[in-house]
């Protein structure tokens, strides 16, 4: 469970603005995207086994790169392949031409979002290059040499009207019909894949598989079935260089518990028993003293408009100590903060089990991690393992750094900020709240609160999702108020949290608008999530005006006029998404989700998105990988592990296509 590095455009380009460092971070921008580099600091200081555990542990993160690519579309890899042939192999004409600068955007965006569907809004890219060109181009390379059958595919690609949604998450579509993602096999309704997967639940389980979170569903012979993600089977070729690298970094674990959970994940890959799967998480969620830790596998389940099956992704990473003491603070005191919840009693957990928390130095992203990516994660996501064994959750220190360090002086303050004093007050406290936010999101919101004996945890279906996010915002929003937070010496006092309250609704009721086309709903989970947080609590709080809209000199701002009051609301939703989590009360989460976060005023948004475009930036980023040079002795030993950084966007692309090539071009 997630929270997304874009959620907080306001305070964090801000904050960042007075940070100085000397490593390039910004580098090509194209399209709505900004790519970013990440330094790993602390790499050259760890020791030589260390470094060869995590060089082996990338190598298996990026073997497993395809897998998402066929996750998120059926033609993707095939249309992925056939562009970047053009891409290497045209001929000087073509290049001169007017439509190979937008077709070079196109592949760039391609790779970005692992397949032809925007990452974040989801819906279908136009090509800004034509049709004729790119048949002539095709034709000239003679590609059908490589793909006979290539012509298939221009409708995927050119026609608006096939596959226009990755994820569709509109009330009252069939959901799987309607949506690109390859978890489902053609034809199969949304209604039947869910009937299939409730006759298979065992209601009296108080120890469920998550049903269905490791295969596709499809149609044999009249009849539905699952092809399982493992060896020998579905990405079976991706899975065993993922399990040879696994494997390889094996003897250089950190200690002999980290290296049964190496065991345990190459078993779950070999067999796909997702009880296995079970027992690798207790096993992952256990080892928290480790210096190097990594995530591989199938794992969150936003690409799936049920919610219901993983997206392939890998994280390798290792401990920022001196960071990772706030953290702790947190997760120690764990109790104190379940206990003092405002959600009702019976819905809170009376132990509260394994909570740890860490910040963390990305080494590699892959996967549903890049090149987009989290700056929090909690895991595992299985409800009935987080509550007997508990969480882990980290917040990735680096790859924030990155992020704001490379939105230095955008502007965002000065347009969006009501006045002076909030401006001041975002300067000082925004980063440090921002943290908070996130530590509290991760750390204690998603491990938080129990579900009902007999509540399914997949009973809130399709805005599983949202409400999960929201809930978990709601517990870092309602908590980074908190006295308590004082107590602890995380803030320096009480006016600090007033930063957090007040970037968190300007995103939620205004700039995170500037992702979405005119015309368009909010269909992302997270910003579906922002956006009936803090609709709703404008809206209970209208009648004192506690936070409202205004308009000062043609432009529309938040103002936020009592910020007590404003918790007090945060707390009270707070209690309601606990209750409709715990309860499984699908008709609530329904209309709370589309009463406050899919409609969009088209007024605001057209001001919104006039004033953005006039800051000239990208409203998304992402990170370009570092590399990781082994030396090798004469008997294959590896002697040192050096880190660089200056390999172009295009050219990591290239060659993981090159180089990780793990899957054919259809996976049936």
């Amino acid at each position: 469970m997630k929270k997304y590095l874009t959620i907080m455009l306001l305070s964090i380009a801000s904050s960042a603005a007075a940070q100085t460092d000397d490593f390039e971070y910004n580098d090509e921008r194209f399209a709505d995207i900004q790519m970013v580099r990440y330094k790993v600091d602390g790499f050259e200081k760890l020791s030589l086994r260390e470094k060869t555990f995590i060089y082996y542990l990338s190598e298996a993160a990026l073997q497993g790169r395809d897998i998402y690519f066929d996750q998120n579309g059926r033609y993707n890899l095939r249309i992925r392949r056939m562009l970047e042939t053009l891409y290497t192999q045209a001929d000087a004409d073509a290049r001169k031409s007017a439509d190979f600068q937008p077709f070079s955007v196109y592949l760039k965006r391609v790779w970005f979002s692992s397949g032809i569907h925007h990452h974040y809004g989801c819906e279908k890219f136009k090509p800004e290059f034509s049709q004729t060109w790119f048949e002539q181009q095709m034709n000239k390379l003679n590609y059908s040499q490589i793909d006979p059958n290539w012509r298939e595919l221009l409708p995927v690609i050119f026609d608006p009207n096939v596959m226009p949604m990755r994820v569709n998450q509109k009330d009252g579509d069939d959901l799987i019909l309607t949506s690109a993602g390859n978890f489902y096999g053609e034809g199969i309704t949304q209604a039947e894949a869910e009937e299939f997967y409730t006759q298979r639940k065992a209601p009296a389980d108080p120890c469920p598989v998550m049903t269905g979170y490791n295969s596709r569903l499809v149609r044999e012979d009249g009849r539905l079935v699952e092809r399982v993600w493992r060896e020998g089977g579905l990405y079976g070729s991706a899975i065993s260089r993922i399990i040879y690298f696994l494997e390889k970094a094996r003897p250089y674990a950190d200690s002999e518990q980290q290296q049964h959970v190496i065991d345990k994940l190459v078993e779950f890959y070999r067999t796909g028993d997702l009880r296995t799967f079970d027992d690798y998480s207790i096993l992952w969620l256990k080892n928290t003293g480790d210096c190097v830790d990594f995530v591989n596998g199938f794992i969150e389940t936003y690409n799936d408009p049920l919610g219901l099956k993983g997206a392939w992704e890998s994280i390798v990473n290792f401990k920022d100590l001196a960071a990772t003491a706030r953290t702790e603070k947190l997760s120690a005191n764990a109790q104190w903060f379940e206990d003092n919840s405002p959600v009702d009693a019976r819905f809170k957990k009376a132990e509260v089990k394994g909570i740890s928390a860490k910040v963390i130095t990305a080494a590699i992203l892959a996967g549903d991690l890049y090149p987009s990516s989290a700056i929090g994660i909690n895991l595992p996501n299985s409800d009935w393992v987080r509550r007997d064994y508990g969480s882990k959750s980290v917040t990735i220190g680096n790859l924030f750094d990155a992020y704001k360090k490379s939105a230095r002086g955008s502007g965002m303050l000065e347009e969006f900020v009501i006045d002076k004093p909030t401006r001041e007050l975002i300067e000082k406290y925004g980063s440090l709240t921002d943290d908070l936010h996130t530590d509290l999101h991760e750390c204690l919101g998603h491990g938080s609160g129990q579900l009902l004996p007999g509540t399914d945890p997949d009973s809130l279906k399709a805005y599983g999702s949202t409400i999960e996010e929201g809930r978990a915002d709601l517990f870092g929003l309602y908590y980074v108020a908190d006295p308590k937070l004082i107590e602890l010496g995380l803030t320096p006092n009480a006016d600090a949290y007033k930063a957090q309250y007040y970037s968190f609704m300007q995103n939620g009721l205004l700039t995170q608008l500037v992702r979405i086309k005119p015309g368009n709903t909010i269909e992302e989970a997270h910003m579906r999530n922002r956006a009936f947080i803090a609709h709703w609590v404008m809206e209970k709080g209208k009648k004192d005006k506690v936070v409202e809209l205004v308009k000062r000199n043609g432009k529309t701002y938040v103002r936020i006029n009592d910020y007590p009051a404003l918790r007090r609301l945060f707390g009270d939703l707070l209690a309601e998404v606990q209750r409709i989590k715990s309860e499984g009360d699908y008709a609530a989460a329904r209309d709370l989700v589309e009463t406050y976060g899919v409609q969009i005023d088209p007024a605001i948004h057209k001001e919104i998105l006039e004033r953005y475009e006039h800051l000239n930036l990208s409203p998304y980023k992402g990170y370009i990988n570092p590399v990781y040079k082994a030396t090798f002795d004469a008997d294959g030993n590896i002697t040192d592990v050096r880190v660089e950084y200056g390999e172009a966007y295009d050219a990591q692309m290239l060659r993981y296509s090159r180089d990780y090539n793990t899957l054919p071009d259809v996976n049936e």
